[in-house]
Parts: C-alpha cells; structure tokens; sequence
C-alpha cells in the first residue's frame, strides 16, 4: 500500500450462522478493494467472496482461547456478544496478523459500506490515531485505530478491564470505557467540556465527528432534527438515502431494523438476495433489500 493510501484492516469475529444480509455486506466489501475484512468465524466459506476479505475457520471455543491467552485472562463467556467488550483489544490480539497494515479497526456486520477511501482519506488518517463516527462516543460498528504499540495497548487504560472483560455480563467497553479514554463529559454541551477535553492528550489524538451512519436511533439527523431517511440506495459503492439529496454516507448501519422490522420478515430467498447483491445496485429500508428503482409498497 503506497504511503498516500495507508493500509487499513477491520478485524470481525462472527459465530453462530451467517446473517440473510452477509451478501450485500460482501459486495459492499468488495467495492472498496483497498480496505481488508478478516473474520473469524465457524460459519464456513462465503459464496464468492472477494479477495480482501478472509474468513478464518474457527470455534467460539477455540477463538476465546485465544483472546485468554493473549490478554493472560479468564475468557470463556456463554454469549458470543460479549466479545464487543474486547473489540479494543483486537489490535493486540491479532497483532501478528495486522503487523503489515497502518491501522487496525474493529465492526459489525449489521451495515452495508459506501466509498470508505472517500470518507477516511489519506489526509484525514494522516491527522490522528484514532477515527470514531460519531461525536461523542466510539462507534463499536465502525471504528480505526492506528497500528502503533501504543494504541494497540491503549485498552489497558479502562479502568477494571480484566474483570469486566473476564465476567460474563456485556459492559459494552468499546462504546463505553474506551470512550473515556478519548472524550470525557460526553453528556456536556460542547461549549463547556471542550477546554477540559483539550487538557487530555488522548482527546487530541482522536477524531470523533458525526458519520450519520444509524437512522432512527438516538443521535440526531444531519439537520439535528429526527426526520430520518427511510430508504438508502446502493448503486455500485455510492451510498445515499431519500432524504439527504446527493449527499454521500460511508456506510449504512441498520443495527435498529434489525432488531425490529426485520424479525418479521418472511423468509428470505438466498439465491435471489445474492443475484440481487451482485446486481450491483439495490435499495434497503426496513422491509429488507429490494432492487433500486422498485416503487415503495
């Protein structure tokens, strides 16, 4: 990777089965040839699976044996979610396979990417260590971290992490305390907290600015008000929505249709969804993926 585009490589452990959506997850990975997945997952191999993302073949078991040795901790939780508390960790942990890259970042699957490289570009990355997309906190579905020793090991700074990385409970610590490593007052107007977030060298360090990335959750639209998008349109790794005009996303975090409007889908044609993904260009709203230009039922 040339020293204009720094190397960028997001790391997801996925276990149980892969989701209905994984193929336009897929495509989206697959128009930003630039960037790297690595998963690790007991899922299997992912029908036509672009080259810059690599599935890893593991158990859960085996997956928590390693974040327990590598972190010289107790890691065997019940849930596989509770590996969200060690997102910030995943710099240290798969360090030998990051070793090449400039930054390490930690995801979800639950989105779809638009044009990263235009979002995170090389100018941008080249100003902090730390890029979170919203303004207050980290964004456990997105967030890069650059691959020096230090930010790999900054996790040792939550305060308690061995034990609330070790019990069984989520504690959600890549929203949470690793957050406030970075940003402190989060619940205070920017006016008044942003002197004392100055005096911290790790605020300085970070970038945290709003990607509007989540429609319908708690964090205000682009107007500040909460008249969200309710359709998005994919059209060969262009990301925009029907309410934002020509306006460009990096990505598309559906995390709330989800866990709502999603569950009562029927059940979902495979084949059709992965002709659809390949296709190109389709549209997503909270009755699913749908070829663009279909008229809203």
């Amino acid at each position: 990777m040339s020293a204009q585009q720094p190397s960028i490589c997001f790391v997801i452990p996925y276990f149980g089965r892969w989701p209905f959506w994984m193929p336009f997850f897929v495509a989206s990975c697959r128009a930003n040839p630039t960037v790297d997945w690595l998963l690790f997952s007991d899922c299997g191999p992912i029908p036509d699976c672009p080259p810059n993302v690599r599935v890893v073949d593991t158990t859960y078991q085996d997956y928590c044996a390693r974040v327990a040795r590598a972190l010289d901790i107790p890691f065997a939780p019940k849930n596989p979610y509770k590996l969200c508390d060690v997102k910030p960790a995943f710099g240290y942990i798969h360090e030998d396979e990051l070793r090449d890259y400039d930054f390490w970042a930690f995801g979800d699957l639950d989105l779809v990417w638009g044009d990263l490289r235009a979002y995170f570009t090389a100018e941008r990355l080249a100003r902090k260590d730390l890029f979170a997309t919203h303004a207050r906190r980290i964004s456990g579905h997105c967030c890069l971290v650059r691959n020096t020793r230090e930010m790999r090991e900054a996790f040792r700074l939550m305060r308690d992490w061995q034990p609330r990385m070790t019990d069984q409970q989520h504690h959600a610590l890549d929203e949470g305390a690793f957050s406030r490593i970075f940003i402190r007052y989060k619940n205070l107007p920017d006016r008044v907290a942003h002197l004392p977030r100055l005096l911290n060298p790790w605020y300085r360090r970070a970038e945290f600015v709003e990607a509007f990335s989540t429609p319908d959750a708690k964090v205000a639209w682009v107007d500040g008000g909460f008249d969200f998008p309710q359709r998005w349109f994919w059209d060969r790794g262009r990301l925009t929505n029907d309410r934002d005009g020509v306006r460009v996303f990096p990505y598309l975090h559906f995390v709330v249709w989800k866990k709502h409007a999603w569950k009562g889908l029927a059940a979902q044609d495979a084949a059709a969804l992965a002709a659809l993904a390949a296709s190109g260009r389709w549209a997503v709203d909270a009755r699913g993926f749908h070829p663009l230009g279909e008229a809203v039922a």
